[in-house]
């Protein structure tokens, strides 16, 4: 069952389509005001359920990273009958299946937001394949929200699970093979005072990217989930502006 809430969501409008793609641990919620804005706009809307995600925690580590992109592939398919251009859309983890599908298929564009490049250093990553049934799970760190109205409500999963964690890793290193090979417009963002994936991970994703069109645009004064947090209305404007110019071209 769908956490209440916390269930996928479609939005029909016209011709061009936008594909939502949550974070580890997250839920379409996190992308809902995201996709309620882009809908707004007249864009065909769809916020996808990664595999795992939104329903108990205990699911999680029974998928695999393929499982992730697959679910990103079915909402691909599901959008195209309902437009004829297509972005996508994803934060953190979503931001990584969204570059990675993107070296795949035909992609009108990317919006990749607080994605990182890499996890961050921790002695027990090489030996997770083997400490993950011994831990299970691995408490999640301090909140980094400045908004505090928007965290009351967020869903995610109280804990990581540590085989997801290994999925992740795997997911992140099929990411790196995945950029070169990129060829549509990517617009990457992220928050200088991020505190779940370092600021530093964007120009490194920036760097290795294989498409001509791309920028980075910083924000200030924002946790990690950049689409719930204070400068979401900058973020929502700024990916209907890129959208627009990169649709008009």
């Amino acid at each position: 069952m769908i956490i209440p809430t916390a269930e996928p969501f479609f939005f029909p409008g016209g011709e061009i389509g936008c594909l939502l793609v949550h974070g580890f641990t997250g839920a379409p919620k996190e992308m809902r005001w995201m996709g309620e804005y882009l809908a707004r706009q007249g864009y065909s809307v769809l916020g996808i359920r990664l595999a795992g995600h939104a329903t108990r925690p205990e699911d999680l580590p029974r998928t695999r990273w393929g499982d992730w992109l697959d679910s990103v592939e079915d909402g691909w398919h599901t959008l195209g009958g309902a437009s004829t251009q297509r972005f996508i859309i994803g934060l953190s983890m979503g931001g990584i299946l969204s570059l990675t599908f993107a070296a795949r298929f035909p992609v009108a564009g990317v919006v990749a937001m607080s994605t990182p490049y890499a996890l961050p250093p921790d002695p027990r990553l090489p030996f997770l394949r083997w400490l993950h049934p011994l831990m299970p799970t691995v408490p999640k760190g301090d909140s980094d929200w400045v908004d505090p109205e928007p965290e009351k409500d967020h869903i995610d999963y109280p804990h990581y699970s540590t085989r997801a964690i290994l999925e992740l890793k795997h997911l992140v290193d099929e990411m790196h093979d995945s950029l070169p090979k990129v060829s549509a417009p990517t617009l990457l963002m992220h928050s200088r005072q991020d505190g779940g994936v370092d600021p530093e991970n964007m120009p490194k994703i920036y760097k290795e990217l294989g498409c001509e069109d791309k920028s980075m645009l910083w924000f200030e004064n924002s946790g990690h989930v950049l689409t719930r947090d204070t400068a979401r209305e900058q973020v929502f404007e700024a990916s209907v502006d890129f959208i627009r110019r990169v649709s008009e071209t």
